[in-house]
């Protein structure tokens, strides 16, 4: 069985080959393909949002289609239809790019609310119906969206069943001036850098059975307490209208498994809980009216949240040091990495 820390690993060594800085990234993105959780990325254009999306997927040996969404995308665009051929004189399905085991929906949040309905389904059921023909989708499936958090103008803001299928947000942020530098360096060396160099260092089954190794992670009743108190504090806290879902409270459960099994333990610590606690709430959580005019954002809520609840101490492995955040950039160490 495709051990999920070995994977993860090659994962993150083929990428850092083009893109370096990205290593809380791909650790996010290898934490929803082990447990098939969607994306949603976020980021001021030219962070790489995309490459890193083409980059993860040529690495893992899965199949890429990427939608640039506009208000004039059709759902019929990234479904498909069926297609009249009057030379046989019968209609044909024209598969949509949703027929991938990978899709990227480019800066999602520009195409309109019944677009973005059309990845509902299959985010959720991985299928599709077209015509009233329902079609499964590939394994391993997984959609990864990106969205600018600057230029609003002519967007459509993400309905919230949209925003609750996504099991993580994560936040592409800039690089510091070490890490550019060595960026700057690399491309300077190597120009054609690109996707196309890199190398699949995985194979679809052995995502799959990579998967089956994070089902066997433990997870003891401290922690699941743990986080059932975080996703009850968010609907208990004066900030919000709307807190977690119970789907927000198993992204939380399934993440953290993903995140022990990466880091080589059979079992769940609190840290996990912690670091992913961002990026599995804050896209589901809705402000309340007093919240949004004080300019109060979800990631501040949810850090008041962590630092009010109690952190089990009885939990297996539980340590008292500060988890990384998932997909947030980290922390940088002595040579940029971070």
């Amino acid at each position: 069985m495709t051990d999920p820390a070995t994977l993860h690993e090659a994962i993150r060594e083929e990428v850092e080959a083009v893109l370096i800085g990205n290593e809380s990234l791909v650790e996010g993105l290898t934490i929803s393909l082990l447990t098939r959780g969607h994306v949603l990325l976020e980021g001021v254009p030219g962070v790489a949002k995309t490459t890193a999306a083409n980059l993860f997927a040529r690495a893992s040996g899965l199949e890429y289609t990427r939608v640039q969404m506009t208000p004039d995308v059709l759902p019929a665009d990234i479904t498909g239809t069926h297609v009249y051929r009057e030379h046989r004189g019968e209609f044909d399905l024209q598969r949509g790019p949703i027929f991938a085991n990978l899709v990227v929906a480019d800066e999602i949040n520009r195409a309109t609310p019944k677009t973005q309905s059309a990845l509902l389904e299959a985010m959720q059921e991985q299928r599709v119906t077209i015509e009233g023909e329902t079609l499964e989708l590939p394994e391993p499936f997984m959609v990864i969206a990106t969205q600018n958090p600057l230029e609003m103008e002519g967007t459509f803001q993400l309905p919230e069943a949209q925003r609750d299928r996504f099991q993580q947000k994560l936040t592409v942020s800039l690089p510091d001036r070490t890490v550019e530098r060595r960026l700057v360096d690399r491309f300077d060396d190597s120009p054609q850098l690109g996707p196309e160099t890199v190398s699949q260092v995985l194979t679809p089954e052995d995502v799959l059975e990579a998967r089956e190794a994070v089902l066997e992670v433990h997870v003891s009743d401290d922690v699941k307490e743990y986080v059932l108190d975080l996703v009850g504090e968010t609907r208990e806290s004066p900030d919000l209208e709307h807190g977690g879902s119970p789907r927000a409270t198993l992204a939380f459960l399934d993440a953290a498994k993903a995140r022990a099994a990466i880091e080589n333990r059979e079992y769940v610590i609190p840290d996990d809980v912690k670091a992913l606690a961002k990026p599995v709430l804050i896209h589901r959580l809705v402000l309340s009216t007093d919240a949004t005019l004080s300019d109060v954002a979800a990631a501040e809520v949810v850090e008041e949240i962590l630092d009010r609840v109690e952190v089990p101490s009885t939990a297996e492995g539980s340590t008292e040091g500060e988890a990384t955040a998932v997909g947030d950039g980290g922390h940088p160490t002595d040579d940029g990495r971070r």
